[in-house]
């Protein structure tokens, strides 16, 4: 299971620890990785998606997981996350 939030895509990043004395050694900056489920209020269906911490806040911020994945690029997104926006704009545009 890769270390990648499946709806921003965030992943891990490397860099140096540098101690008091300036030497440098290789380090890894892990996302902080959360497994939730989201619910879909137009599939009326919850999923369990591993998504960061940043990500849970934005979904939030943006009114739920439907108006986060319909404005989401596709380039940023998991196959998973792909496939529910899918079907969230098919079912969206049903209704319309």
């Amino acid at each position: 299971m890769a270390r990648r939030c499946e709806l921003t895509g965030k992943d891990v990043m490397s860099g140096n620890n540098v101690s008091h004395a300036n030497n440098k050694t290789r380090r890894r900056f892990l996302p902080n990785l959360c497994n939730v489920s989201l619910i879909s209020d137009t599939l009326g269906a919850s999923f369990k998606l591993r998504i960061s911490a940043h990500a849970l806040r934005s979904v939030e911020h943006r009114g739920g997981l439907d108006a986060f994945l319909v404005k989401a690029s596709d380039g940023e997104l998991s196959d998973k996350a792909r496939l529910i926006k899918a079907e969230v704009k098919r079912r969206q545009a049903e209704a319309a």
